[in-house]
């Protein structure tokens, strides 16, 4: 089921000349600037993987690399208002190609859809918040594991 609504998602993307790493990158990045390290981290990729993905979205204007202000030795990737209109139009774009796939099902049995949905980002948000938390410095809880963040459907 999750590899179908994927694909789905990626047909959706498609349209805009994005693909699926590229907007989870950008989702990613809509929670404020990070680091390559901690994108890879969320993201399950090699560090070489996102430099590459943002290479790709800095040439269209979607991210930009700055210095770190406590840290000009740190670069942070951070997203542009034009990242911020092309991440909104990929949302709109993957909600409009679900409601075409919701419209084969009863107004009840759509509806129903949409609200697990809902349900799913809830929990995702919680969970999310939850393996942020843990990993606050200074709080003694050890760093969520990468299995873990496996179990996260889509993340962004």
């Amino acid at each position: 089921m999750a590899a179908r609504l994927a694909k789905v998602v990626e047909r959706a993307l498609s349209d805009l000349d994005l693909s699926l790493a590229q907007y989870r990158l950008l989702g990613n990045l809509s929670e404020g600037p990070s680091q390559a390290s901690t994108l890879a981290e969320r993201l399950i990729v090699s560090r070489p993987s996102i430099t590459a993905l943002a290479d790709g979205l800095v040439e269209r204007g979607l991210v930009t690399r700055q210095g770190a202000d406590d840290d000009r030795r740190r670069v942070m990737h951070v997203l542009t208002a034009a990242g911020r209109t092309m991440l909104e139009g990929a949302d709109a774009a993957i909600e409009a190609r679900l409601a075409t796939i919701a419209a084969e099902l009863s107004e009840p049995d759509g509806r129903r859809a949409f609200r697990g949905l809902a349900v799913w980002g809830q929990a995702l948000d919680a969970y999310r918040a939850k393996q942020v938390a843990a990993a606050a410095p200074g709080n003694g809880a050890p760093k969520p594991q990468k299995t873990e963040v496996v179990k996260e459907v889509l993340k962004g």
